[in-house]
């Protein structure tokens, strides 16, 4: 493949209708050659491969135009581009060489059986079958590098005709080769070599066309390229977080492939990791197929370990909605769930019970073994206030320090401020304990502070305490 660093695209086209518009030239010199020699011979191993030739001449010209229509760019009418055209032109090429095929045999069969046509072995017979099969191996030689630069299925149909072109020509230069022979050594049978060589050539034809046959009707019906698609699921599965793989979806239209992807996700992913883990699945497909146009379609999926407290957030965050400090107590071998849930404030009061509501049965469909759910309203601000900063309290900062006592977690209470905001005062301030500690305790004690401080301080409205680890406060 190209390094597109390196290969602009001007650059790709001018390279590959270069190469293309050379084998067009080629074509015209070598089949004019080879139909003057084998009308003045009559050998028909070199009138089929004249026939042969000219019908390359035209698969040449097919191929240069399809690379000048196929690298144009995608547009309204033509949306994954105009690569198709190559396979397009590969397929034609396919029954222009079957028809090749046709003929030859019609001739062999009436020239062994029904009317023999004396050869006439010329040098010059000869010379044109050797610059024939000279000029094959060059083009055949360019053709092909360039068909592989690019990954061009024309170029590469060209380039196969070519180089099979140079053993059919042997083989007709064989057949001239004998009938000399048997002119010389008056070993009658011999002249039968070159209708013979002449079914050789098609039969290598034949092969040719089913090998073309078989990959261009691959390409126009979109079939997957052999193992690329295993490849691709094998590196998509090494992905983190994917939890199913359900959809890989490979096609081709000329050097550019499309690939569509479908995976299970997390149904409690947020919609930001959702859109990295489609970037993760883009970046395991360009493992294996580095251009590829590749679209991510990703299923929410209810993950293997989910417990009950995921599967409450889940049927909240599909409501778009969030709920936090969701605790369920097991009161009598029945579940009781407690939640809260912020809406917007603009909202009235029974437009917010509504949507409780909605959550609540909702959660009760999905989790049958929920007996009841209280869910505490909350009101989610949608304006920003504004409030005074207040100086220090010295003696508001004593009582709180005296609370903090009672807890042997906390090692330390500082950064405290206080605001007011629309007449109430809010406070919120630091404290540290051990780097160890579980986050459950953490929640515990914080709650516990904040109840402790409304009760030493009942001017306070609203008080916020950030906990901070041993290790942070001592770098």
């Amino acid at each position: 493949m190209a390094d597109p660093a390196i290969l602009t695209p001007d650059s790709m086209r001018a390279e590959k209708r270069a190469v293309a518009g050379n084998s067009v030239v080629a074509a015209i010199g070598i089949t004019a050659l080879k139909i003057v020699v084998g009308v003045s011979t009559g050998s028909l191993g070199i009138l089929s491969e004249a026939a042969h030739s000219g019908l390359d001449l035209i698969a040449a010209l097919i191929t240069l135009f399809s690379v000048r229509v196929s690298d144009k760019p995608a547009d309204a009418d033509h949306q994954y581009g105009h690569g198709k055209v190559e396979s397009f032109s590969a397929f034609l090429e396919t029954g222009l060489l079957l028809l090749t095929c046709v003929w030859i045999i019609y001739e062999a069969v009436v020239r062994l059986f029904y009317r023999h046509i004396e050869i006439e072995p010329s040098i010059a017979a000869f010379l044109v079958m050797f610059l024939s099969m000279g000029v094959d191996f060059w083009r055949s030689r360019a053709l092909g590098r360039i068909a592989v630069k690019y990954d061009s299925q024309a170029l590469e149909a060209d380039a196969l005709h070519f180089s099979t072109d140079i053993w059919s020509s042997a083989v007709v230069v064989l057949g001239l080769l004998l009938v000399a022979l048997g002119r010389i050594f008056h070993v009658d049978w011999l002249r039968d070599a070159d209708p013979i060589a002449a079914l050789f050539v098609a039969c290598v034809i034949m092969y040719v066309s089913s090998r073309l046959a078989r990959k261009t009707v691959d390409a126009l019906l979109d079939a997957a390229p052999t193992g690329i698609r295993a490849r691709i699921i094998d590196e998509i599965s090494k992905l983190e977080g994917v939890l199913e793989l359900d959809r890989v979806r490979i096609r081709r239209a000329g050097n550019h492939y499309f690939a569509d992807v479908s995976v299970g996700l997390g149904r409690n992913l947020t919609f930001q990791r959702s859109e990295q883990m489609a970037h993760s699945v883009t970046a395991a497909v360009h493992r294996v197929l580095p251009d590829a146009d590749v679209m991510v379609h990703s299923i929410p999926q209810a993950g293997r370990g989910e417990n009950i407290f995921d599967r409450i957030r889940a049927v909240a965050m599909r409501n778009n909605l969030n709920v936090h400090d969701v605790s369920v107590q097991d009161l009598g071998g029945r579940l009781h769930v407690e939640q809260h849930l912020e809406l917007d404030e603009q909202l009235s009061l029974l437009q917010a019970h509504d949507r409780v509501s909605t959550l609540e049965s909702e959660i009760r469909d999905e989790i049958p073994e929920i007996s009841s759910i209280l869910t505490h309203i909350e009101s989610e601000p949608s304006t920003i206030e504004t409030g005074d900063q207040i100086g220090e309290n010295r003696e508001l900062e004593r009582k709180l320090k005296r609370n903090v006592r009672d807890f042997k977690e906390v090692l330390d209470l500082h950064d405290v401020q206080i605001k007011r905001v629309r007449g109430r005062l809010y406070l919120s301030c630091h404290v540290t304990m051990s780097d160890n500690l579980p986050l459950s305790r953490v929640h515990d004690v914080i709650t516990e502070l904040e109840i402790r401080f409304k009760q030493a301080a009942p001017q306070l409205f609203r008080v916020l305490i950030h906990p901070e680890p041993q290790t942070d406060n001592t770098r």
